[in-house]
Order: structure tokens, then C-alpha cells, then sequence
């Protein structure tokens, strides 16, 4: 098991351009619908947990699922498959190209994939969006977090995402407060 942990994670690390939210996709793809070692509200908890929490969203999942599966060893397994393919290309680019994007084919080749991570973190976004609950007030949040963002960036101004998450929380925190059934005698009222 702690072989499959590692080598399912260090595939993802290997093939997977542009951070932790290009990697969400595969990381549900292969822990979810593949191996089934998580359910798919599990993978939600995880994104959202691992993108509250200090460090790299890929790398926080890893570690959830690792630990999950085979406790401390098996985190160890997940979180070292996930980053080590990566420290190990950027290792050997720096060590023996100094100008690497400098290269005309290496540099068009990277627009390509940046044109990938944008396809891969609008899929995982799409699938997210279909499992989230069919609830309103959980869509409102998204659609004011997502008109929030959408404005910020039109108009520039400089407003931390975390900012926006903390709000999202604490509006989604009161609404819970407020809605939690009064409970008196042992009936709910």
C-alpha cells in the first residue's frame, strides 16, 4: 500500500503542470474513481481543508489521503511521491541549463501548457461545482465569492483571496448559528 501511495502521487507530481489546483483534477481522478481510497465528499472536505491550511494544496491532499490510508507512513509515502518528481526536474534544470526558458522550443512549449493548467483547474472547478450540495445558500456563497473575485480583477484592486475565504467562512459559520435548531427538553424545535 505504501508503494501504490507513492507511486500514485508521484505519477500525479510528474505528469501535472501548475500547482495544486491543476493537480486537483488528477488527484480526484486517481484517489477517488480509480483506487477509491476517498469518496468524493471527502475529496471536497480535503480541497477545501487543504486550501485553508499552510502549504501547497497538491501536497496537503497527499498527505490526507497517505495518512488516511496507512497513518504517518503512509503520509510520508504520499507527500514524498507527490514532491519529488518535482524537486527532481527542477534540479536538473538548474543544474545544467542556466537558460532554460530562454530555449524558442522550450518556451513555446510552455505556453502550450499553461493553456493546459487552465483547462485542467476549470475541469476539476466544474466538478466540484457538480457535487457541491444542492442547497441555495451554498451556491449563493460561490456566486458572491465568484462575483467578488471577478470584480477585484477588473477593477485591480488588491484584495487577498484568503480575505475573501475567511468572509465566505464566517458568513457560512453565522448562517449555521443562526439556523441551528433550538434544542430544549430533548426535542428540536
Amino acid at each position: 500500500m505504501l508503494l501504490q501511495l507513492f507511486l500514485a502521487f508521484a505519477k500525479t507530481g510528474l505528469f501535472t503542470f501548475g500547482g495544486g489546483y491543476a493537480m486537483i483534477s488528477l488527484i480526484e481522478n486517481t484517489c477517488v474513481e480509480k483506487k477509491h481510497w476517498i469518496t468524493h465528499d471527502e475529496m471536497m472536505d480535503i480541497t477545501v481543508i487543504a486550501e485553508s491550511t499552510p502549504g501547497p494544496i497538491a501536497i496537503n491532499c497527499a498527505t490526507y489521503v497517505g495518512f488516511k490510508q496507512k497513518g504517518f507512513a503512509g503520509a510520508l509515502a504520499a507527500t514524498v511521491g507527490m514532491i519529488l518528481p518535482s524537486f527532481c526536474i527542477i534540479f536538473a534544470i538548474s543544474m545544467f541549463l542556466d537558460h532554460f526558458l530562454e530555449i524558442t522550443w522550450i518556451a513555446h512549449a510552455f505556453q502550450g501548457i499553461k493553456i493546459a493548467v487552465g483547462i485542467l483547474i476549470l475541469d476539476a472547478s466544474i466538478k466540484m461545482l457538480q457535487k457541491m450540495q444542492k442547497k441555495p445558500m451554498p451556491r449563493v456563497i460561490m456566486l458572491c465569492g465568484f462575483a467578488a473575485m471577478l470584480l477585484i480583477n477588473i477593477f485591480s484592486v488588491r484584495i487577498s483571496s484568503i480575505i475573501l475565504m475567511l468572509t465566505a467562512g464566517l458568513v457560512s459559520l453565522i448562517i449555521f448559528m443562526v439556523k441551528k435548531p433550538a434544542v430544549k427538553g430533548g426535542t428540536v424545535k
